[in-house]
């Protein structure tokens, strides 16, 4: 499942459970269900240290952001729970009991309007917000992002929903040796329509992705919603198409490791683990902007506020930290640490470094009408087909 699927339907911690601290059971704990890969150990090792007494630190890593969606929608309906196996499986012995929320837990951006329609997660308390020192620090646009009313759409005056920790982008990846027969390297999105890439190219199987790019490449936004107003757009797509082997949003990546393609739109999360590996392969963020995506922290509906995850959102946005988790992750921090050339190994650096000025040409793809979602699923399901 991939980052934005929800749309559609309406070095990490390892897989076993982490606990830092010992004691008895009154000693107190902080539960956290994350996103696998998205912390690294040594972060929470120093947070412990950090810390003036003994606590109990539990970090439950998870595969997918659907199967941590799902965990929210079982703590506050356990009946009704549709997907029981996943979970299951690492339960030995079941209780009657329903499993007590997490603390927190890590969503990706593009699921919290569905978390905060659905009941599924609570906002952080005005106090909260009042005692996390480097919220404060945050660019404008984060604190924009997780502002939101109770229907889960952005707005300015509305609760914060969420505590963003780290992102990435949708980039280019290509093969250096196909591209030195072609005498230049892709830059930004108006390169996929150059010659030489006829039936060379693999794109996500997205419709806001790939139309998104083609209006970023008209100078419009990923977020327009009525495509009736580009008149370019579907000629555009047309030729876009031509140059186009496959579409996938799963297995993009294997027709350019094995040579069938030369170059590859993807997500960063599933592009880096690969560059170094693949030698051959190199990544780009377009140079106009591109669509980004963020993971975030929420609390589950029903949890206490307690001190302890406040100071554990806070530390995740201290300088030392954010650069620690952007180097150990390789994706990119809210907090915009200093990153200098030889903190990131070299096929890395482009997605990296600079990161301030690639979020200020982006966008993050925000929740559309369903008429607009019906544009756009119509027209590409027609550029597909070839009519």
């Amino acid at each position: 499942m991939d980052r934005r699927s929800f749309l559609l339907a309406g070095g990490g911690l390892a897989l076993s459970q982490l606990l830092l601290g010992c004691g008895g059971s009154n000693q107190i704990k902080l539960n956290v269900k994350l996103l696998k890969g998205s912390i690294p150990n040594q972060v929470v090792s120093q947070f412990r240290r950090s810390l003036k007494q003994q606590v109990q630190l539990n970090f439950s890593p998870v595969d997918q952001i659907q199967d941590l969606f799902k965990q929210l929608q079982s703590w506050q309906n356990p009946s009704n729970t549709t997907d029981d196996s996943f979970w299951g499986r690492f339960i030995p012995f079941r209780s009657s009991e329903p499993p007590l929320p997490s603390d927190l837990v890590s969503l990706g951006d593009y699921w919290l309007k569905g978390a905060i329609e659905k009941k599924l997660i609570q906002p952080l308390e005005q106090a909260e917000i009042k005692e996390l020192k480097h919220w404060w620090g945050l660019d404008d646009r984060w604190k924009q992002l997780v502002r939101r009313n109770n229907q889960g759409n952005l707005d300015t005056q509305g609760d914060v929903w969420a505590a963003p920790y780290r992102w990435g982008s949708t980039v280019i990846v290509y093969d250096r040796e196909k591209f030195q027969g072609l005498g230049w390297t892709p830059q930004d999105w108006s390169d996929l329509w150059r010659d030489g890439l006829q039936n060379r190219i693999s794109l996500l199987d997205q419709s806001r992705e790939v139309i998104g790019l083609v209006l970023k490449k008209l100078g419009k936004s990923y977020n327009t919603e009525n495509l009736n107003t580009i008149p370019d757009l579907e000629n555009e797509l047309r030729a876009l198409n031509q140059q186009v082997k496959l579409y996938s949003s799963h297995q993009y990546l294997e027709p350019l490791i094995i040579g069938d393609t030369w170059l590859a739109v993807g997500w960063s999360s599933d592009i880096i683990p690969i560059l170094a590996r693949y030698p051959q392969l190199a990544a780009v963020i377009p140079k106009s902007g591109t669509a980004i995506w963020a993971d975030l922290w929420v609390r589950p509906k029903g949890v206490k506020t307690d001190t302890l995850s406040s100071q554990w959102i806070d530390f995740c946005w201290r300088t030392d930290t954010a650069k620690q988790i952007s180097v150990l992750t390789k994706s990119n921090s809210p907090v915009f640490p200093n990153i200098s050339v030889s903190d990131v190994e070299k096929p890395f650096r482009p997605l990296l470094q600079n990161n301030h000025q690639v979020f200020d040409k982006s966008e993050f793809l925000q929740w559309l009408p369903a008429s607009a979602i019906d544009q756009y699923e119509s027209l590409f399901a027609k550029i597909k087909q070839g009519f």
